[in-house]
């Protein structure tokens, strides 16, 4: 699990998310929240710049990415992302983190999960929503409507 860490030193000019340049998953979602932050936050990676802020131990960004606001306040894992959306006006997901611990742990754990098996989620991402994280596509509808017909066929045949 990641290490929660509340305050860094070294503050940035604006609010910046550090994540793992070297993650599809990442990258993707990355692109995603860019797209709807524009320039509200900035996305560095962790191997370019984690030395940046050298009270933060490397092995912590690699476990999750962090915000950093201009005061030096960190969110991490999925708070981190939840934080890059209230820049771009979606709050309600940071709210909820703060406000509800079932959803703060539920949250916690599956950012874990997905952590730890990024691959996997980099290519179940793409298959639901395509390759181009500015313009999703709802592909997983017609996964859903396939196997309501194949059900419906099944039912009919047996």
């Amino acid at each position: 699990m990641f290490t929660k860490i509340d305050f860094t030193k070294h503050k940035p000019n604006t609010p910046v998310l550090v994540w793992d340049g070297h993650c599809g998953f990442c990258k993707f979602w990355k692109t995603r929240w860019e797209f709807r932050t524009g320039n509200q936050v900035k996305y560095i990676t962790l191997q370019e710049h984690s030395h940046d802020f050298p009270d933060i131990p490397e092995k912590e960004f690699k476990k999750a990415s962090r915000l950093i606001t201009k005061d030096g306040k960190i969110f991490s894992g999925p708070d981190s992302a939840y934080k890059a959306m209230w820049f771009g006006g979606i709050k309600k997901w940071h709210k909820w983190y703060h406000k509800y611990p079932f959803f703060q742990q539920l949250s916690d754990h599956g950012y874990n999960h997905i952590a730890k098996n990024r691959s996997f989620y980099y290519k179940l991402t793409v298959n639901l929503f395509g390759n181009n994280p500015t313009r999703l596509r709802p592909y997983w509808l017609f996964y859903i409507l396939f196997l309501i017909a194949i059900v419906y066929l099944l039912n009919e045949i047996l």
